[in-house]
This record gives structure tokens, sequence and C-alpha cells, in this order.
């Protein structure tokens, strides 16, 4: 046999296209993270101005037109409304001008992100510098001297996202690369249900009572968790069963190639490029990691429009998984299509 046979036999055609897949996956998985988290620097961050009104539009005018235009300023009308504007997450900071004296307050919430709050005082540090007055800085939400730089929320969810996504490869390609009918499908959307669950409140509890990394609600983490973890496994089965093995490679695409730099982990999204600021909270990396960081830091505020989102996922994923494997399994009601024995002769889920 021929040197040239003996590659043809060790590298199919179709191990060829996918190792090719696997090599694009891995450029682009460069690409995002370097693209997005590379030179991070804020940019219309939504911010508070509460000032005398002789003074207020002036001051406002001044913050919009900083070189970079890092702040979107617009007036409040009291430090109280601006405090409860950044716990319901409408803005991510305040300046409180004092009337009398040359000291004003800066109101950040280090729960948020804590480079983000550190940007922001840098920043009005230098802008009232310039005019002979001086900040001292409030924070309203500060992160746990346990969670550094406010990253705990963001593994808790990632963590819960390779959760999801390696179960349902797992059921996806325990007996062969498609679900063969209706039944399948449905146990292996309650085994995902289940795992789910398991996950959600497991990673609840080490994040909270065991390691004390994050504050608030372990049962309201615990619901946030089995949320991501169901709908990142859906959303990974149906691509299984719409594109076969390749359907992992777009799972790994959505989640961790476009999801994890996008989610405002590393650095919150004002401080990420256009782009990876708004597919984020579209996906279930940045879903989740809002979510966390709302019930841990912001008295659970702010969080209708990710649960939506997590929940989007989870219903087209499963939707997806339901109807495509009834369409495959249409005329082969016994099942018996697509299943692969496993070692001791059963059949594998």
């Amino acid at each position: 046999m021929t040197f040239v046979d003996e590659v043809k036999n060790a590298v199919t055609p179709r191990a060829a296209l996918l190792v090719i897949g696997v090599l694009g996956l891995q450029l682009l998985f460069i690409a995002s993270y370097i693209g997005a988290l590379h030179k991070p620097k804020p940019t219309d961050v939504a911010f508070g101005v509460v000032a005398p009104q002789q003074m207020s539009q002036q001051l406002v005018s001044r913050l919009d037109g900083l070189p970079g235009g890092p702040l979107d300023p617009r007036t409040v009308s009291g430090e109280a409304e601006a405090r409860e504007q950044i716990m319901n997450r409408d803005i991510d900071g305040a300046l409180i001008v004092s009337p009398e004296g040359r000291t004003d307050t800066l109101l950040v919430a280090s729960g948020g992100g804590t480079v983000l709050s550190s940007a922001l005082e840098r920043i009005l540090t230098q802008v009232e510098g310039s005019q002979q007055r001086t900040v001292r800085t409030v924070d309203v939400a500060p992160a746990s001297a346990e969670d550094f730089d406010g990253l705990s929320s963001f593994y808790l969810v990632i963590g819960w996202c390779v959760g999801g996504y390696l179960c349902a490869s797992i059921l996806a390609i325990s007996a062969g690369t498609k679900p063969a009918n209706r039944q399948r499908a449905l146990i292996r959307i309650a085994v995902m249900a289940l795992y789910a669950v398991a996950g959600g409140i497991g990673g609840a509890i080490i994040i909270g009572p065991i390691l004390g990394a994050l504050p608030g609600s372990v049962w309201g983490l615990a619901g946030l968790g089995a949320l991501v973890v169901f709908s990142v496994g859906m959303i990974t089965l149906a691509l299984e069963a719409l594109t076969g093995i390749v359907g992992i490679g777009l799972a790994v695409l959505i989640i961790v190639i476009a999801g994890n730099p996008s989610a405002g982990g590393a650095f919150p999204l004002p401080m990420l490029p256009d782009f990876w600021r708004a597919i984020g909270p579209a996906l279930p990396p940045g879903a989740g990691t809002w979510v966390a960081r709302s019930i841990a830091y912001f008295r659970g505020n702010a969080v209708t429009g990710p649960l939506l989102v997590l929940s989007a996922w989870a219903v087209v994923g499963t939707a997806l998984t339901l109807l495509l494997s009834m369409r495959r399994g249409a005329g082969r009601d016994d099942g018996s299509a697509g299943t692969a024995p496993s070692a001791g002769g059963s059949t594998a889920v």
C-alpha cells in the first residue's frame, strides 16, 4: 500500500472536513476573544448628573463631549433618584455636585463590574480636577470582598453553560448523531431537565454557602442556573438534530466563541466594542451573567429581559428538537431506527 493510500485510509474526506471546521472554530475563538477583550475602554456609559439647575445642562454637555465618548450623561432629579436608577441598573454611575463646597460625590456600583466603576472614578477625577474640584466615591452596590473584580457570577454562568453543552453533546452522540424518534427526544429532554436542576442547585450551593464568593438568594441563583443549563443544552440538542455532529461545533460557536467574550464578565458591556456589546445580551452567557449579578448585588432588579432571552433559547431548542425528531421518525414508530447497542448489548438513550 502506498503512502497516499495510507493517508486516505487514515484521514477520510469526512474527517478532513471536520478538521477544517475545527481549525475555523479555533481561529474564530482567537479573533473573538482578542477582538472583544484586547483593548477595553468605556463607551457611552449610562451616567447620571445631579447638579444645581444653572449648571446642570452645562455639565451634561461637558461630560457628553469628552474625547472618545466614554459617557452617555443625563440629568437626574436628585441623589435618591440616582441611587434608585443605579440599583435598577438604568445607569452605571452618577455625579452628585455639591451646591456649596468643592467636593462632589461619585456614585458607582462595583457589583456590576469593578473595572467599570474604577474607570468611572478615573474619568470623573480628571474632569473634576480640571475644574479645581475634588470627588469622593461612594459604592452603592459594592462587590463582595470574596468576589474579585466581580467575576464570580461570570464564572458561575460559564460553568453552567459548559455543563449544559457537554451533557447535551453526550446525549446527542450516545446512540448515533441524530434522534430517531419522538420518544427518544422526549427522554433526552427529560434527562436534560433533571440535569439542569441538579446543576443549578449545585452551582448555587458551591458559590454561596460553600465558598461565600457571591451573596444573594441561593434559590434565586439555583433557578437561574437550571434555566441557563437547560437553555444551552436544548439549543445544542436542536442544532445537533438539525445538522448532525456539526451542530456540536455550532453550539461551541454560539455559546463559547460568541457568547463568552460578549457576556460582560471580564469587562462589563459598556467597555466592549460595539459588535460584542450588541450580541452579548441576546446570548445565554451574557443574559445569565446579568441576572446573576442582579440577584447578588441589585436586589434582583432588571432581570425580566434576560430571563426572557434564556427562556426563548430553551423554548426554541425544545421545539426544534421535538419537531425534527418527529419528522425524522415518521413511519418508524417502533423507535428502532438510528439506535446503537452499547457494549453490554443495551440501547443507549
